[in-house]
């Protein structure tokens, strides 16, 4: 295996603000800010616009497409019809 052709792989902090939840792992993500983790160590911090704490499909706010009402709208506006030309 070559070596220097892997990128730096280290523990960073992921914040997300706008659910005040931040996760520490690993990843190549780097960052000047730091942050002084729960064990006492500083982590470089990478915030982020949203993560599974904010985002509406892991949060169970996910909108839901009514596709029954809009095959109902569109038979109604265009006809509902059988398909058969004739």
């Amino acid at each position: 295996m070559q070596q220097d052709k892997h990128p730096d792989y280290h523990e960073v902090v992921f914040r997300d603000r706008s659910a005040g939840y931040a996760f520490l792992t690993r990843s190549t993500a780097t960052s000047d800010r730091t942050i002084e983790w729960d064990d006492g160590e500083t982590y470089p911090v990478v915030d982020v616009e949203i993560s599974s704490e904010s985002h509406p499909f892991y949060t169970g706010k996910a909108r839901t497409v009514d596709s029954e009402g809009r095959v109902a709208a569109f038979e109604r506006r265009y006809g509902g019809g059988t398909g058969q030309d004739g």
